[in-house]
């Protein structure tokens, strides 16, 4: 499999559609980083590839999940209540 077509759409380029993986430029400085981060991982990440796949898969998934349950929530303000913090 080549690289990815691509069609112009206005000023920009998007990959066609039918493209499954889609090329992204970052800095090799990144690169090396998170290929030392790979070589770290024990076997966990087979390449860089998979490791920016996986942190971008994972990302949102943490950021959607709330720090607290609603319960854990409350007793966290009774608890400043109760020290004079909140009223």
């Amino acid at each position: 499999m080549g690289r990815p077509t691509t069609k112009p759409i206005g000023r920009s380029y998007l990959p066609s559609l039918r493209a499954r993986k889609v090329p992204v430029n970052i800095s090799k400085k990144l690169v090396d980083e998170i290929q030392r981060r790979v070589d770290e991982s024990g076997g966990e990440f087979q390449n860089v590839e998979k490791f920016i796949e996986f942190v971008l898969t994972e990302l949102p998934k943490e950021e959607e999940e709330p720090a607290y349950t609603p319960e854990e929530e409350e007793k966290i303000k009774e608890r400043l209540r109760r020290l004079g913090y909140i009223q």
